[in-house]
């Protein structure tokens, strides 16, 4: 389940750099690389710097997303040496997408949910969202859009609605080859949490991944999605951590997409 699925987003693109997935033209730059990287010393200094140096050339921030069991145990300490930043630890939780599935939660009185695909609900998502964390998360939109637009079949977005308004958001994201798929989104409105929406999105999502033929979920949980998965029957199998650098603010402007 690492890199990324195999159609990019639409004005996305992906780059390999040795070991590492490059990814272009999102809300930031993100890397990624298999369990191993296979280098080590002087030589993996000389690959973070180039992540950095790459998207610090565009005036981008980047990711670069650790694992817990990644190698060599030195990664992180050598990517704190470079500028890059940890942000909140998640835990990855894999469960059984046909167990998920029977338990079908009720959504609470008043709420809908349903799948969307029209650009006007993923800003009204973005806007729930931005509410949410009290951030400007516009540039989900985008992403939201250029994915739909590129590969319909490999993402499936679901809103829960209260009069009219979003309160909820998730969506689940196919990977060909594979017996997986990944959740994702979930963020609620503060008044509308504890009331079994998270849980319903879950079920709805899980519903569909069966339908198609999908065998496990996969989902990088926060430390307020973890127990509810963990209750529904999900398994902790490793922890992930991304790692940030963001250019000075006297860096040049991005490039226009």
């Amino acid at each position: 389940m690492r890199g990324a699925p195999p159609i990019p987003p639409t004005g996305v693109t992906y780059e390999q750099d040795g070991p590492l997935l490059r990814i272009v033209g999102q809300f930031r730059g993100l890397v990624s690389g298999p369990r191993d990287l296979g280098v080590g010393g002087a030589e993996l200094d000389r690959l973070i710097a180039r992540q950095r140096d790459y998207f610090a050339g565009r005036g981008e921030a980047v990711e670069w997303k650790t694992r817990e069991h990644d190698h060599p145990a030195d990664l992180t300490e050598r990517l704190r040496a470079a500028g890059f930043v940890p942000e909140e630890r998640e835990t990855v939780v894999v469960g059984l997408a046909e167990e998920m599935a029977v338990r079908q939660p009720v959504a609470p009185e008043g709420v809908v949910v349903r799948r969307v695909t029209a650009d006007l609900d993923m800003h009204r998502i973005a806007a729930m969202e931005s509410a949410v964390w009290g951030d400007d998360w516009s540039w989900l939109a985008d992403d939201l859009i250029g994915r739909i637009d590129a590969a319909p079949d490999e993402i499936a977005v679901y809103v829960a609605e209260a009069g009219g308004e979003v309160v909820s958001a998730a969506w689940l994201v196919f990977r060909a080859g594979t017996e997986f798929a990944s959740l994702w989104g979930g963020s609620t409105l503060s008044e509308w949490r504890g009331r079994g929406i998270y849980r319903a999105l879950v079920a709805t999502r899980a519903a569909l991944a069966t339908a198609r033929g999908v065998r496990f979920l996969h989902v990088d949980a926060s430390d307020d999605s973890a127990p509810i998965l963990r209750r529904l029957g999900f398994h902790a199998v490793t922890t992930t951590t991304p790692y940030v650098w963001t250019p000075p603010a006297d860096s040049p402007a991005p490039p226009l997409k």
